[in-house]
């Protein structure tokens, strides 16, 4: 999902469990009851003054964990 503000339905009614979003460019991890909320930041040139980076997502058994990793 490109912006979070425009997700229109609850994903954890819908059995999602992990959300994916990046308009912002800034990273961050949060849970919110079941689903896990990822916006990874960004890898490209650096936007305002956020940082550089990218994240990782493992999946295994229906449980998801991400780790954010700073680049520059």
């Amino acid at each position: 999902l490109h912006d979070l503000k425009t997700l229109d339905f609850d994903p954890a009614a819908r059995g999602i469990g992990v959300v994916i979003s990046g308009h912002s460019h800034k990273p961050g991890i949060e849970r919110r009851g079941e689903v896990l909320y990822l916006n990874p930041g960004s890898a490209g040139p650096r936007r305002f003054s956020l940082p550089i980076s990218l994240a990782l997502l493992d999946v295994e058994n229906s449980s998801a964990h991400a780790e954010l990793v700073a680049l520059g």
